[in-house]
């Protein structure tokens, strides 16, 4: 049986990720990019990685050529009307994404699959402008595409049972762990690893522990691979801020999305992180170095009021039927790396020791920010875990 011909549209580094993804597994790929100098950088970019793989011995020369011969840097989008399904990848921008999929649908075929990368559009608003919307859903991919292996599938309204079963398919061919989520704000990972971010700043705020300390924390107490403060500093301070404040618009300025003044200031200075060789940390040759403080206490403290959090906003997707248990998890653990499942962690921690420290958090602080979320209200209440 002969592969799917594989669109995609932006040659930046998502859409070189999917393109490598899709030609690894011997799909045929056209890359399409509106900017013909970035077509030449993202062939080079893309040599350069995999040749990269040949050092390491993680990859023949000759896996290498082929996966180069298959993708075919395109000018124009001709050949698009081969494809049986293109994922779009431009910038995460809603008329441009909107323009993008106008273009395609005069030129694919009748049953080609559109697919949008987005992180933060509703899908929903890209569809409103297909004249057939059903054939259109969101496949979202994390960076770097090739080895983060989640996939977020993002049926829209409009969306049919089998177009979410023909692109779930495919994307599952290519190695990938695909989770099937709701049109919903941050769709399961965005929103649900919110509290990661703003209950460390939060906690900042307040003064229980510095930055390098809360970073300990997480990282030797908690098992997470990275710290709040230096996934930031990775992500970039004005990009997850970005994130932040869209999903707290979108969710009609819930308490619980609430922004941070710390990264907003910290954006407005330029403080973005790596890229700008300082954010929360300093980087480069004379950055000087600051040293957590090992307090055992502190440290369990911070990690135990993010972990609620966390759990909290996990309950809440599935209370809202945004995916399941399984899939929360799934998520959490093959698209950031979370070291456990928040709902699985729930489980061993004893979901009323959970709901005792939101409770004490929303006693002590009158915020709605910390509301515990009635799907693990009621099942303590029951006497229910959330793996059975």
């Amino acid at each position: 049986m002969d592969r799917e011909i594989i669109g995609v549209v932006g040659a930046g580094t998502m859409g070189q990720g999917i393109a490598q993804v899709a030609a690894g597994c011997r799909h045929k790929v056209y890359l399409y990019d509106a900017y013909p100098d970035q077509l030449g950088k993202a062939r080079h970019a893309l040599r350069t990685t995999l040749q990269r793989q040949v050092k390491k011995d993680r990859m023949l020369q000759q896996e290498v050529d082929d996966i180069m011969d298959r993708i075919h840097f395109v000018e124009d989008l001709t050949g698009y009307g081969q494809c049986n399904l293109v994922v779009e990848a431009v910038v995460e921008d809603l008329k441009i994404k909107q323009d993008t999929f106008r273009r395609l649908e005069g030129i694919v075929s009748h049953d080609c699959i559109l697919a949008t990368n987005t992180s933060s559009l509703s899908i929903a608003s890209l569809s409103s402008v297909l004249k057939k919307p059903t054939r259109f859903l969101g496949t979202h991919f994390f960076n770097p595409a090739p080895r983060i292996p989640l996939v977020e599938i993002v049926p829209g309204l409009s969306t049919t049972a089998m177009t979410v079963k023909k692109a779930r398919t495919v994307v599952d061919g290519w190695d990938k762990c695909t989770v099937l989520a709701k049109d919903t704000p941050g769709f399961i990972v965005n929103r649900v690893a919110r509290p990661f971010y703003g209950e460390a700043l939060r906690q900042l705020e307040e003064g229980v522990a510095d930055v390098p300390t809360i970073d300990w924390a997480m990282k030797e107490i908690g098992g997470f691979k990275m710290g709040p403060f230096q996934l930031m500093d990775l992500i970039g301070n004005d990009i997850n801020y970005k994130v932040s404040k869209t999903i707290f618009e979108e969710f009609f300025y819930d308490p619980r999305f609430k922004p941070s003044f710390t990264q907003k200031r910290m954006v407005e200075a330029g403080h973005l992180g790596r890229k700008s060789g300082k954010g929360f940390y300093e980087y480069g040759d004379n950055a000087i170095k600051r040293d957590p403080i090992k307090d055992q206490d502190v440290g369990q403290q911070v990690v135990n009021r993010i972990l609620a959090m966390l759990i909290n906003e996990a309950a809440d997707a599935v209370f809202m039927n945004i995916a399941t248990v399984e899939e929360v998890d799934l998520a959490m653990t093959k698209g950031v790396q979370y070291p456990k499942g928040p709902l699985e962690w729930a489980d061993e921690l004893g979901l009323r020791n959970v709901l005792d420290r939101l409770t004490g958090l929303q006693t002590e602080y009158r915020e709605d920010r910390y509301r515990p979320n009635p799907l693990l209200k009621r099942m303590v209440r029951n006497n229910e875990p959330f793996y059975g």
